[in-house]
């Protein structure tokens, strides 16, 4: 595939429905071939009712959902991998070097410290633990994480905390495609525009970022390009 060499996700064709098979069969269209390229240095902010499918379409770029057709091509160092298609190995190393998501809710691995759970990314891809537990710890500081909590499972943290902290662990290893899905939805104004400026940072250093932004003045910060989805009926 030849594309612009700036184009970092080129989605095309994308068809989602969910299948309720306890409940005869019925068939929920998410949404129907979407197409959405997305650029370094670019935010698209997707848009649209509850419903329309917009962190579905994040799971399915990140290939955490299979689509009913299309493909997800992202550019991953020199190479193009297709997320539908590709096999695990190769989905694994582009979450891993390329590509980092944070969603609405934190997942971790009970009772390790949070320190740890935000340097884990580093450690991955091979920095020195020490290194990777102090760059850990100033984005935490930066994000308002007390140095007290650090050592603590992040899982005891008010819902407020634990986004800080699975915003850290988005953001700690510079990655060039950021998948956002509501990352300031439950914070106060002040951690709001924390994370808004690491989002502009992510940006004006290259990454191409697609997220969920209710807040319009987030949207608003950011530079967004919006993307809007339309909500489908339900089928039978």
């Amino acid at each position: 595939m030849i594309l612009p060499d700036d184009v970092m996700i080129q989605a095309g064709g994308l068809t989602k429905t969910f299948v309720l098979h306890t409940q005869g069969g019925t068939a929920i269209p998410v949404f129907r071939d979407i197409t959405l390229t997305v650029r370094a240095g670019e935010v698209v902010a997707l848009h649209g009712p509850s419903g329309a499918g917009k962190s579905t379409l994040l799971r399915t770029l990140v290939a955490n959902y299979r689509p009913d057709a299309g493909h997800v091509m992202v550019r991953h160092g020199g190479d193009w991998v297709d997320m539908v298609t590709a096999p695990p190995r190769h989905v694994l190393a582009v979450r891993r070097h390329t590509m980092a998501h944070v969603s609405q809710f934190l997942r971790v691995i009970p009772r390790v410290p949070t320190l740890d759970v935000v340097a884990e990314p580093l450690i991955a891809l091979g920095e020195e633990r020490t290194a990777a537990r102090a760059r850990a710890g100033a984005l935490l500081a930066r994000l308002n994480i007390p140095e007290r909590l650090w050592s603590l499972a992040p899982a005891t943290f008010s819902g407020g905390e634990q986004q800080r902290v699975n915003v850290a662990r988005g953001f700690v290893s510079a990655r060039p495609i950021l998948l956002l899905d509501e990352p300031t939805a439950s914070l106060d104004r002040a951690n709001r525009d924390i994370v808004v400026d690491l989002i502009r940072e992510a940006r004006d250093d290259g990454a191409a970022v697609v997220g969920i932004f209710h807040d319009a003045e987030v949207r608003a910060a950011v530079g967004a390009r919006l993307f809007t989805l339309e909500r489908r009926e339900t089928a039978a």
